[in-house]
């Protein structure tokens, strides 16, 4: 029998604006229902709190990516948010542990993302991955681009800040596996995607913990930065501790995290 997924954390409000809210969501957590059997999320928690009101996340993260998500609390906040995020006028930066020694303190990935297919190499059909753009599959490609910065280099492991210049799905994870620096925890594009097979028949087991070492991907979406009514705002999400714990026994010297 598969084992019992984790309870996330409760969401915490970062922002309480007339126009919006910015909440950081926890790891674990959905983001908008996926079916209708109950499962928390992110939305039903902002309709709790605020019961009756308008809430329309502008982004959304993954289940098991944390941090910032944007919250529009009317339908023309959520149009001209929206219409902001097409321009790519909001900006957001990510935290990343990722495996290996990172060699450079600053890079841009600019590599094109399609869906790599089901095949014997690829058992996974959400899969993406880096394809040229003559394919001989003939493979759909959309252009990607994206920034890092390091904070800080372990024995084994690297701390990075992300940005994201186009909005691919699972880009960044894509690009760090792209240049052999996967995502700790990554049971898509980590060692081995037959791990998210596995996850998904049997739950989190002792191999996964063995091979993974962190029961979600470490990818945190520390900052949320975007101009409003002429004022710049900028508004952070702390690290949660499952990634503090992993960057205190990985570097040797200690990292301040906002």
């Amino acid at each position: 029998m598969p084992s019992p997924r984790l309870i996330p954390a409760e969401p915490v409000l970062l922002a309480q604006e007339p126009d919006f809210l910015v909440v950081a969501k926890p790891p674990h957590l959905l983001s908008h229902p996926t079916r209708p059997d109950g499962e928390r999320s992110l939305l039903g928690w902002l309709q709790e709190k605020f019961p009756g009101e308008f809430v329309a996340l502008v982004n959304r993260l993954d289940r098991e990516t944390s941090g910032t998500v944007l919250v529009a609390r009317s339908p023309e906040a959520a149009s001209k948010l929206g219409t902001m995020t097409m321009h790519r006028e909001i900006h957001k930066y990510y935290l990343a542990l990722v495996s290996g020694r990172v060699t450079e303190e600053h890079g841009v990935i600019e590599a094109p993302i399609g869906r790599l297919g089901i095949s014997p190499e690829n058992p996974i059909w959400l899969r993406r991955g880096v394809i040229p753009p003559d394919d001989p599959q003939g493979r759909k490609t959309d252009a990607a681009k994206t920034e890092y910065w390091r904070l800080a280099v372990g024995d084994k492991m690297s701390l990075l800040r992300l940005q994201a210049h186009t909005g691919r799905l699972h880009q960044l994870r894509v690009h760090l596996a792209h240049i052999g620096h996967p995502v700790i925890g990554d049971k898509i594009y980590g060692p081995d995607p037959l791990l998210y097979l596995k996850f998904i028949d049997e739950g989190w087991t002792e191999e996964h913990q063995r091979v993974l070492g962190l029961q979600r991907h470490a990818l945190h979406a520390h900052e949320l930065r975007f101009a409003w009514n002429g004022e710049e705002r900028f508004f952070v999400a702390p690290l949660p501790e499952d990634m503090r714990q992993i960057a205190s026994s990985g570097f040797r010297d200690s990292i301040n995290f906002v």
